[in-house]
């Protein structure tokens, strides 16, 4: 995963439209039945997914900000990772899965957390449970096993929001099958299965795109509570904890140094390329002047780019590039106004 994505712990969270889409596919039961997001995010998309339903809600979530927000549409919220968390087989109606996008480590090779998630997950589902999977049209593949042996009335289809065509997502919907169907199923089904969930990425741009429907795909069917338990690390203890360790009291002096500060005149006078190291060096940054004068300065080294052109004798056109170092100094005033100096 790239930085950026590592950053948010892979949230990447489905448009809303695309939610609402996913929602008219679906027909739920005029009784109480559960609906599970494994990795729920802030649960915008989990809600409208469910919304003018009976729904027990239940979510998981690792990062501690985004699991308080969805705390406010969900019945139950676990703080942590999903694959620390157990539940009864056969205990939700409805699961809902945008994984992160990723590769993650198993004992033997890594494996991509997209068919990681699916694995863990999908046995939570009831028979006739209907499964909702949102993940890059080239990731299918690796859930093509699960998908075909597990499930049936697969569908799969292409996100249009331009966050979705981003990641070139699709969504795939699918009915758990009964042990009874898994028994009669034969391996030349399964076989043609898998070999059309490996093509799904190389036909993306076939398929067919979710629109609105006018009538439900599937029936979400009714359920008892699940009684999820989180037998990972309790996160919020340790991040409570921790900064009362002795570790993190040693490893605080080097990790986080009180910032050096520096006082009183230099004892003979700067000239230029003292005072030019000093600025880029963050040394002379501040708060300076006062009234309509008062002004934070910032300094810092920028590359710039001098473009040259040179024509010869016999026409030819010779451009030159160099690039070099130089001092930007950015000033913001009390009265908003701001100013770049070169």
């Amino acid at each position: 995963m790239r930085i950026q994505g590592k950053l948010r712990l892979g949230f990447f969270p489905l448009p809303l439209t695309e939610a609402r889409r996913i929602r008219a596919c679906l027909r739920y039961p005029d009784s109480p039945f559960s609906a599970i997001d494994p990795c729920i995010g802030d649960g915008a998309a989990f809600l409208t997914i469910t919304g003018e339903s009976c729904a027990r809600r239940y979510g998981i979530e690792l990062d501690a900000y985004r699991a308080e927000q969805a705390a406010a549409v969900v019945d139950e919220i676990i703080h942590g990772d999903c694959l620390d968390v157990h539940c009864p087989v056969e205990s939700c109606g409805l699961a809902f899965l945008n994984p992160p996008y990723d590769w993650t480590a198993g004992e033997t090779r890594s494996e991509r957390t997209e068919r990681v998630f699916l694995a863990h997950t999908y046995r939570w589902l009831k028979a006739g449970g209907v499964v909702v999977l949102v993940v890059p049209a080239a990731h299918v593949r690796e859930c093509g096993e699960i998908l075909a042996s597990h499930f049936k009335a697969t569908r799969v289809f292409r996100l249009t929001d331009p966050e979705s065509v981003r990641y070139r997502q699709v969504v795939v919907l699918a009915t758990r099958r009964s042990r009874r169907e898994r028994e009669q199923l034969r391996d030349d089904d399964i076989v043609a299965r898998r070999a059309q969930f490996a093509n799904i990425g190389g036909n993306y741009e076939q398929l067919a795109p979710l629109g609105d429907v006018s009538t439900p795909l599937y029936g979400v069917p009714e359920s008892g509570p699940a009684k999820l338990e989180y037998r990972g690390l309790p996160l919020d203890e340790i991040e409570d904890l921790l900064p009362r360790s002795s570790a993190y009291r040693q490893a605080a002096r080097i990790l986080f140094p009180e910032p050096a500060t520096f006082k009183g005149r230099p004892l003979t006078p700067l000239h230029g390329g003292h005072v030019a190291l000093c600025a880029v060096s963050g040394m002379l940054n501040g708060v300076f002047g006062s009234g309509k004068d008062l002004h934070v300065a910032t300094w810092q080294a920028v590359k710039v780019v001098d473009r040259s052109e040179e024509t010869e004798e016999d026409g030819t056109i010779i451009r030159r590039e160099r690039e070099r170092f130089t001092k930007e100094l950015t000033l913001v005033y009390a009265s908003g106004e701001t100013a770049i100096l070169r």
